[in-house]
């Protein structure tokens, strides 16, 4: 249990409202995520942030499955943000080394290829079909030097280290 968890969160941009949370329910009972998948509760995020259990809600895959709809957000009595509060702990897990496989693989094709995905043969003939003109090699030096200036090359590779 980590006590200064809940200030960690608050010190990170999207974290300062948590302790504003006095768990009424009203962010679980308007998220599409958690009507269809039990592993997700915005609710018991906030708690669990809250009590300082900080490698449970960092090691876990709950914080990677809000789809930012903003529902919780728009109807939290208490002006809570939790949409942005789950964004600045994803930030935290992320810098702690804590990120799902398929974010890893995203991160490894956007920096050698400069697209998250590969463009498929059907997809080209699709776009030709249309009149679309051929997708052109993507140049990566202009990522290469947003990553680097944002240290995102650094943890990158850290995370494909520990993987």
């Amino acid at each position: 249990m980590d006590t200064r968890f809940s200030d960690e969160i608050t010190g990170r941009p999207g974290g300062e409202t948590i302790t504003r949370c006095y768990q009424c329910g009203t962010c679980a009972s308007s998220c599409p995520v958690a009507k269809l998948d039990s592993r997700f509760n915005p609710r018991e995020i906030i708690k669990l942030s809250l009590l300082g259990e900080k490698e449970e809600i960092l090691s876990g895959d709950p914080i990677w499955l809000c789809c930012s709809c903003y529902n919780c957000q728009e109807r939290c009595p208490q002006k809570v943000e939790i949409a942005d509060i789950i964004y600045a702990i994803r930030n935290i897990a992320f810098k702690k080394g804590y990120i799902p496989k398929i974010y890893s693989e995203f991160a490894s094709a956007l920096t050698t290829e400069g697209r998250i995905g590969k463009v498929s043969k059907f997809v080209e003939n699709k776009r030709a079909g249309v009149g679309l003109p051929t997708l052109q090699p993507t140049g990566i030096e202009a990522l290469e030097k947003i990553f680097a200036a944002t240290g995102f090359s650094k943890l990158s590779q850290k995370k494909e280290e520990t993987q």
